[in-house]
């Protein structure tokens, strides 16, 4: 035969005990006939990658919202720190204005958890958007630091809210072949919003900036409302039907939604996912200490504390004041702009790298990167410092270096540590609890953003500027090194592969080593219906068993 194989696919239910060797002329209810071609059509295997695409964007709209969060210190701390400020207020109190918002996200995380896996996707991206609108409407009104304060930790709670759904939600509409660079969308709203409130800050007052960033919550709140919710929240609550209407939606009516709903019902039954509707206390706690859920959220963790240690979240919330104490004869603020264009255009380009190249890849750049430029920057300025202190005074040259070191920083840290583990806290983790300990992850995550935010002034002091730098390319480098050991590679793969990959029944994510999904030479086998074929050798001179 010429570039097909002929398998004899047999319903496993009606012939329970059919093998090669059976030599009696048992008779065979259903047997069926069916020619594989070595090379199927895969586009016939693809839902429309637009519905894909659209409910991706709107869930990620409430991202945008976290880069205003983030960038909006960075432009509001000179402003209040004028003489002619509305609100006065010293270096600490500036401090707590730029760190506020990290305290409220770690809380919102924890509860986003609870209500993905209790109340659905859809309806926690809905209920996020609430403490942030509201938190938006407080520092526009604020007419002391104590409301600053207020507002920063409401909308950083909303913030902390939107993170986990967001990925999760668009990890779970969209197909293994689009869900890499869509889970990036979430890097990319926030680098946008960076971008925004950089550019914005630059021409108007910190009170017409909270106001403008009040429409993308209002925004994301009204679109989430037309969404379905995600088929495989559905599967796991025991509502097939419902799951078929979402799965049509979510990849249109040429698609075959019963295959992959079955697909779905099966894996759930496979892991214990859809046995009740609600997990008790303890199996909850079963379910989080197992290695599927643990492996993974130990390696995420390490991974978000080594990224926030680089620095990144330094030069995002003080960008105008590090620009500013470099030496540059640049203008602050349009460094500042410059740094959010970007930043907002290498999370697009490592977006799509992420498709291309894989996690692992644009994990390393980051590492490196972010190492040698850390370092780059802390000795440049810590022959500032030299200068400054020679009798007389020397006057700085090179001033380029220290800004070529920001950008290239955020350059490399932008393809792979902004991007990478925000997109695996949707890939890594169990069905059954992945709304939780996604909300844990994001928790985690958030909680380092706070600790290296909060503690840049004190570094400052204690080691001066030139050794915060150089402490955080130290932990660029160390992180380069566990994650050449421990970090996975899920580029391409289901997230069924990957659940199965840490609960240990398959050894590697290389390559499938089911071999109910494979043929004789390695091949995939065709499946029906979602049931599993069954490849039967003739006898020799016989053309059936």
């Amino acid at each position: 035969m010429t570039g097909k194989d002929t398998v004899v696919l047999v319903d496993k239910d009606t012939v329970p005990k059919l093998t090669s060797t059976n030599t009696t002329s048992e008779k065979v209810p259903m047997v069926t006939l069916a020619t594989v071609e070595s090379q199927p059509n895969k586009a016939a295997e693809r839902g429309k990658a637009i519905r894909q695409v659209i409910a991706a964007f709107i869930a990620n709209i409430g991202t945008i919202n976290t880069g205003l969060i983030f960038g909006f210190s960075a432009v509001v701390i000179p402003q209040l720190q004028a003489p002619d400020s509305l609100i006065p207020v010293d270096e600490s109190q500036s401090s707590w204005v730029a760190s506020l918002s990290a305290i409220g996200t770690p809380i919102g995380c924890l509860l986003s958890g609870y209500v993905m896996d209790n109340f659905g996707r859809k309806k926690a991206l809905i209920v996020t958007q609430i403490p942030t609108i509201i938190g938006w409407i407080v520092i526009a009104c604020a007419s002391n630091v104590g409301m600053l304060y207020a507002g920063r930790v409401l909308t950083g709670f909303g913030s902390g809210m939107v993170g986990a759904p967001a990925r999760v939600y668009t990890s779970e509409v969209t197909q293994p072949h689009l869900r890499g660079m869509l889970c990036a969308l979430a890097s990319t709203g926030i680098s946008l919003g960076v971008l925004i409130q950089y550019t914005l800050g630059a021409f108007t007052t910190w009170k017409t900036l909270s106001g403008v960033s009040l429409v993308v919550p209002v925004a994301a709140l009204v679109f989430m409302f037309l969404m379905p919710e995600t088929p495989n929240y559905l599967v796991s609550k025991q509502k097939p039907e419902k799951a078929l209407k979402s799965m049509a939606r979510l990849r249109g009516s040429s698609y075959n939604i019963e295959r992959e709903v079955e697909q779905l019902k099966t894996f759930a039954a496979k892991s214990n996912a859809s046995g009740k509707k609600k997990l008790s206390f303890h199996e909850t706690v079963q379910a989080l200490v197992h290695p599927s859920c643990l492996k993974p959220f130990c390696i995420l963790t390490i991974y978000f504390m080594m990224y926030q240690f680089s620095g990144v979240n330094t030069i995002t919330f003080y960008a105008v004041e590090i620009f500013r104490d470099s030496g540059t004869k640049m203008d602050k603020n349009t460094c500042t702009i410059m740094l959010g264009v970007v930043r907002f255009v290498f999370t697009i380009i490592g977006a799509v790298l992420l498709r291309r190249c894989g996690r692992r890849p644009l994990t390393f750049i980051s590492g490196i990167g972010c190492g040698c430029t850390m370092v780059g920057l802390g000795l440049y300025l810590y022959f500032k410092r030299q200068w400054e202190l020679a009798d007389p005074p020397i006057e700085p040259t090179a001033t380029w270096i220290p800004v070529a070191c920001i950008f290239i920083f955020i350059i490399t840290c932008t393809l792979g540590f902004l991007i990478v583990p925000w997109v695996m806290i949707g890939e890594l983790y169990p069905m059954k609890v992945r709304g939780l300990v996604g909300g844990f992850t994001t928790c985690m995550a958030h909680s380092f953003v706070f600790i290296v935010v909060k503690t840049y002034p004190l570094l400052t002091h204690v080691i001066e500027r030139h050794g915060t730098f150089l402490v955080y390319g130290c932990f660029s480098f160390a992180g380069t090194v566990f994650f050449y050991y421990c970090l996975p590679e899920t580029k391409g793969k289901t997230l069924q592969e990957i659940e199965d990959y840490f609960s240990g029944r398959i050894k590697t994510l290389k390559k499938s080593n089911d071999p109910d999904t494979q043929n004789t030479d390695g091949k995939p086998l065709l499946v029906i219906n979602g049931a599993k074929p069954a490849v039967i050798s003739p006898e020799k001179n016989k053309l059936f068993p």
